[in-house]
């Protein structure tokens, strides 16, 4: 059986790759193996199928023997917070993340808040095998509704500043319809700050829609607009988040974790002065970095992959370039709203602006990142083109005198090849690029 898990969960198009069906089965199968917790707790962004995917969840739990207490709509990481906080869930989120509105996801955490592990994984598909396909799972009606539990996480989130605030910074978010549009503007307002808000209605037809972290125009039009000197764009689980300056220049994760990493370390409270990112960080970032005296470490892509390097450490800071942050803060649960609250409380307390900020990260080299249509979901044929693609870079790497890295992996989230271009000169970078979706092509129509 080929897994049925990515990088972040379960995820695909909603009645295609997730069904009601399958989803009734995987709450009954993680139901039946978590013998160690009673109770597990559901969130979910605004997409249209969160409430299917939330009933058939609990079916297959409540049927295993498990209590539900559904949360309502939220972030990501209000989940892993709140197990932690009370010691005695586990939980589940229905979320496809940065992905378009047809998508939705499953994420299950464990009772200490993180992700399944692949062990964990194997044993949910095993079991998922042993179930009968008639088997019927009738609707439950039995399942408690805790929407105040958000508000304990809201609350953690202002407290994370302390005795700071936020008084007279004008700031704009872009809610992307998603889960941070049922609380972001409120969070910000309260720690003092003027807000405006954009695509901010809770609306799953539109969550990721030329809108959020991986669209950052609306945030661009926006900030002229409304005069702001800071603006931050949410994803649709609100656990990525990427910032703009007043002139429009770029916060990502990589400037994100370098500024933040100074600082702690200027403050002497970055351990091994050590900071843990993905092979899709750039470069320049790794060379400004260790210029500094600090040690960079890289992880596939993936937050679990992030989580297991900073375990294994005993790092303080991690994250990736999407913008999706780890910090002890929150015991390393990937907050965007957080990590926009810290970045506006740095610049509020150097009394700097953003735009002062970033002229003092590093210069990244130019990158080019090309996402190329898979047309099978089929694990062997994407290990095969991934396999072939990576025969090829070897021997054009051979033939490049010049700093350059080539880098392609299959999506954990989507059907598509993924093609990393990188390079000092950005004309190599574009005609590498070019090589590269020509020869990637080919071998996906052979």
């Amino acid at each position: 059986m080929q897994s049925i898990f990515g990088t972040d969960g379960i995820r695909g198009i909603f009645n295609k790759e997730i069904t009601y069906d399958l989803a009734q089965k995987i709450g009954y199968a993680f139901g039946s193996i978590s013998n160690d917790r009673k109770i597990v707790l559901i969130g979910r962004d605004t997409r249209v199928s969160g409430n299917l995917l939330l009933e058939a969840l609990s079916n297959g739990l409540i049927k295993a023997g498990k209590e539900v207490i559904d949360i309502g709509i939220c972030p990501t990481p209000a989940i892993p917070f709140l197990i932690k906080q009370f010691k005695i869930y586990t939980g589940i989120m229905i979320s496809a993340s940065h992905n378009p509105p047809e998508y939705n996801g499953i994420k299950i955490f464990d009772h200490h808040g993180q992700k399944l592990s692949k062990k964990k994984e194997i044993e949910i598909e095993k079991y998922l095998n042993k179930i009968k396909s008639n088997l019927i799972f009738r609707k439950q009606s039995n399942i408690a509704k805790n929407f105040d539990l958000l508000n304990i996480y809201k609350q953690s989130l202002i407290d994370s500043i302390g005795n700071n605030n936020l008084n007279g910074m004008k700031i704009i978010l872009d809610t992307c319809h998603g889960s941070a549009s049922v609380f972001a503007e409120n969070v910000f307002k309260q720690l003092g700050a003027s807000v405006y808000i954009i695509n901010s209605n809770a609306d799953g037809s539109k969550i990721n829609v030329k809108c959020g972290s991986t669209c950052l125009d609306p945030l661009k039009r926006g900030i002229n607009e409304c005069n702001a000197e800071i603006g931050f764009s949410f994803d649709g689980d609100a656990d990525r988040v990427i910032g703009i300056d007043s002139e429009k220049n770029i916060l990502d994760g990589d400037h994100i974790l370098f500024l933040w990493g100074r600082e702690l370390m200027r403050e002497k409270v970055l351990s091994r002065n050590l900071l843990i990112t993905t092979v899709m960080s750039n470069l320049g970032f790794e060379k400004a970095w260790n210029e500094i005296g600090g040690i960079l470490i890289r992880t596939p892509v993936g937050d679990k992959f992030i989580h297991a390097e900073i375990d294994k450490q005993k790092a303080d800071l991690g994250g990736e370039q999407s913008g999706h942050i780890l910090s002890k803060i929150n015991n390393y649960s990937g907050d965007g709203v957080l990590t926009a609250i810290q970045i506006a409380n740095f610049c509020r307390k150097k009394n700097i602006t953003l735009k002062d900020l970033l002229k003092t990260s590093f210069q990244g080299f130019p990158q080019k990142l090309t996402n190329i249509k898979l047309n099978s979901n089929d694990k062997i044929f994407k290990d095969l083109i991934e396999d072939n693609i990576n025969k090829y870079i070897k021997e054009k790497l051979n033939d490049i005198s010049e700093p350059c890295r080539i880098f392609a992996r299959n999506s954990g989230t989507e059907s598509v090849l993924r093609i990393l271009v990188e390079a000092e000169n950005k004309n190599l970078v574009d005609d590498i690029s070019i090589q590269m979706v020509k020869i990637a092509e080919k071998i996906i129509k052979n």
